[in-house]
């Protein structure tokens, strides 16, 4: 992608599963040279992970997109050698092993700027590099917890769920990391420094909690599970069709709430003291739902749909990702595009984000098929090495 928005730039990715790798996998949809850096054999975890096409997890196909694999032993001081040759002509490394790793494999920051100093360093781990919590491992499931927003997700009655999958901390931590990256790589360009771009695996979710903790700072209030409905505005919520299928609503100010009434026959709701202002709507919460449930419950989904869209209320389905498949918008907006790899043909994946109208991204290829499938284009376009030393490196385990 030489005419991407980050053509010239190199992206050196250590990190294994999805956090760090999703923030590299977004340099490289906007035009960044991206090397997967994976284990001699067995490659990377992610390609083991949930459903599989040939052997290859569609998971890895996806998020390891723009992609070229190599192997390498980042245990074996000849593979921390060959990463520090890489380095050297990197501007990006991503990494996401509990701090300390890889300064025990003497691939720490202080090891890597000495070799590049203007190099960026992208590490994100379950608690950050520093704190009480540093070293203790975690996954997407725990961030969500520590961060907050597992309290906040599910039925008052019933213990927390996961909010939509456990992976959702992750996908922040790709963006927020990729964020600091852009801007770190913005100083590097200035002044000639890099830096360190250090996330906690939780910190997005906690970032993310909208007015959660302004408010328990200035009135210790905690809040609460409210099922599928929202603290700050009523109705906001997930109401059940006549054909069973749901209808998202939100409806945040009186004016949104007068053209509902409007829409449903209860004009005389809008004037009503208990409904008229959010606040008043918030304490007659129960109220003001059940005559929006009656009324959707009475109807099919397309015909409440088709009434509030008239009203200009807020609304949709509640789509399930065949929904997704079939819908004109998402289509239209190439939110669902079409790659062929190698061992799954044409695979379904999610499109770029953001659109960017000069310098759109795009997606060149699938994941690699195989740990190892650049390796000869890595290792001997880029460092000199020859076939012969290749197959040595190979048979020493250190590719």
């Amino acid at each position: 992608m030489s005419d991407g928005a980050l053509a010239g730039v190199t992206v050196l990715d250590l990190a294994t599963y999805l956090a760090a790798p999703v923030c590299a996998t977004f340099f490289g949809e906007l035009g960044a040279d991206v090397i997967k850096v994976e284990q001699p054999g067995r490659g990377d975890d992610l390609r083991r992970l949930g459903r599989a096409a040939d052997g290859s997890s569609y998971w890895w196909l996806v998020e390891a997109r723009n992609k070229k694999s190599i192997t390498c032993n980042l245990r074996d001081p000849a593979g921390q050698a060959l990463i520090k040759r890489l380095v050297a002509g990197a501007h990006v490394v991503t990494e996401n092993f509990r701090p300390g790793t890889l300064e025990r494999w003497d691939l720490g920051w202080d090891a890597l700027a000495a070799v590049r100093p203007s190099l960026v360093m992208v590490r994100i781990s379950a608690f950050g590099q520093t704190g009480p919590y540093r070293t203790r491992p975690g996954f997407g499931r725990i961030a969500a917890a520590v961060g907050g927003l597992s309290y906040l997700s599910g039925y008052p009655d019933r213990p927390p769920v996961t909010p939509g999958t456990p992976t959702v901390p992750d996908y922040l931590a790709g963006v927020f990391a990729a964020m600091g990256a852009l801007a770190a790589l913005r100083h590097a360009e200035r002044t000639g420094d890099g830096q360190v771009v250090d996330v906690g695996l939780y910190e997005p979710v906690l970032r993310v909690l909208d007015d959660a903790i302004a408010v328990h700072g200035a009135t210790g209030y905690v809040r609460e599970r409210l099922g599928s409905g929202t603290e700050s505005a009523v109705p906001h919520d997930h109401y059940r069709a006549r054909d069973a299928r749901f209808v998202a609503v939100a409806c945040t100010n009186d004016r949104m709430f007068a053209r509902l009434c409007q829409a449903i026959g209860r004009e005389e709701l809008a004037s009503d003291d208990r409904c008229r202002t959010t606040p008043a709507r918030l304490a007659h919460r129960a109220l003001v739902d059940d005559v929006v449930s009656a009324w959707i419950g009475a109807r099919d989904a397309t015909d409440v749909l088709a009434a509030l869209d008239r009203a200009e209320v807020p609304c949709s389905l509640v789509y399930s990702v065949k929904d997704l498949f079939e819908d004109p918008h998402v289509a239209a907006r190439e939110n669902i595009v079409s790659v062929v790899s190698a061992v799954a043909g044409a695979l379904s994946m999610p499109g770029v984000v953001p659109r960017l109208t000069r310098t759109p991204g795009r997606i060149d290829s699938a994941g690699p098929s195989r740990p190892g499938e650049h390796n000869e284009e890595i290792y001997g376009a880029r460092l000199g090495i020859g076939r012969d030393e290749l197959a040595r490196l190979a048979e020493r385990g250190v590719i």
